[in-house]
């Protein structure tokens, strides 16, 4: 059984409420059919769907319908009006922004997850959810990332990784890259069960080239190492040192993650969003995300490059993070 038929599983074994605020979309449309005939989750649709398709065993809300909408207007109110948000604008807001409903629903315990950017942006997925949601205590930073499950992989787990961050900080600060390493981790343990070696990928290995931006991930590793103990947590690397075994052993013989990480934290999003579409197309990879980390519940981003697939897997993988 491969990983996302274990996270299937995994999903089934106790089914969520997931919402889909993008019921425009054909690709989310045909996916919330598949997962509700695979009763991976529980499906609510924001909107009703624009193509003809059986909705059955699929909750369908209509925002200016729903008898819960007063409720959530002041709800969203309360939360924003030091912001300076009207009840009027929270209204038109919910009204004519799926995503806030859906965020609300979520907020107010209507339904446990969101999946949504197949045809919206970054931003308007992430905005609601940390204006509404907002970020899970003790966590110092909102993250991104992808699971990453690459055929006939001898690297990784077995070609399972996790890659981070590929779609949200721009260019972290050693500070937040030792974030992103710890909350990937702890992503890759939740997910994968398995323990994560985490690699803070560099041009440099250990001291092999000298530059301001090897310093910034070798500043990272020295935050990591103090502030996140429990996991393995090593840099700077370069790729190859870092998932090869017989690289490893010329370019950092001392490292117990070099030559078997599964957890790559790029140094920036250039690197990270490159990274990962390369594997993707290249290595026909499956690319799930990319997934959050670091919200106090699972809202999760699609590419708009996905497949029907990745939606289906997408939303298996957030059913499954809401069942902490």
């Amino acid at each position: 059984m491969n990983f996302i038929e274990k996270i299937k599983e995994q999903a089934k074994s106790n089914k969520k409420r997931i919402v889909l605020p993008e019921s425009m979309d054909e690709r989310v449309v045909l996916a919330a059919r598949e997962v509700a005939d695979e009763k991976l989750a529980e499906i609510i649709f924001i909107g009703r769907p624009t193509i003809d398709i059986s909705l059955e065993g699929i909750e369908v809300i209509i925002p200016e319908e729903d008898a819960r909408l007063e409720e959530f207007v002041q709800a969203l109110y309360n939360l924003r009006k030091e912001k300076g948000m009207t009840e009027e604008e929270a209204r038109n807001l919910l009204l004519t922004d799926y995503m806030y409903y859906a965020c609300m629903l979520v907020k107010l315990g209507y339904a446990d997850g969101v999946v949504s950017g197949a045809c919206h942006s970054t931003a308007n997925t992430l905005r609601p959810s940390l204006q509404i949601i907002k970020t899970k205590p003790g966590v110092k930073l909102v993250s991104s990332f992808f699971l990453m499950i690459v055929p006939n992989c001898e690297y990784g787990l077995n070609g399972t990784f996790i890659f981070a961050d590929c779609g949200l900080e721009q260019n972290p600060t050693p500070d937040k890259l030792a974030a992103i390493a710890a909350s990937s981790a702890e992503s890759f343990q939740k997910l994968v069960g398995e323990t994560p070696k985490v690699a803070l990928l560099s041009h440099s290995t250990m001291g092999s080239a000298s530059h301001a931006d090897v310093d910034k991930v070798v500043e990272a590793y020295k935050i990591a190492k103090e502030e996140y103990p429990q996991y393995e947590i090593e840099g700077e690397l370069q790729l190859d040192a870092a998932i090869v075994p017989s690289v490893a052993k010329s370019k950092a013989p001392e490292s117990s993650v070099a030559g078997h990480a599964n957890v790559l934290v790029f140094p920036d999003l250039d690197a990270g969003n490159i990274g990962y579409k390369l594997v993707q197309r290249l290595a026909k990879a499956e690319a799930y995300g990319p997934l959050t980390q670091g919200i106090a519940a699972p809202i999760n981003d699609l590419s708009r490059g996905c497949s029907k697939e990745d939606i289906v897997g997408v939303i298996a993988i957030t059913s499954v993070q809401a069942q902490e």
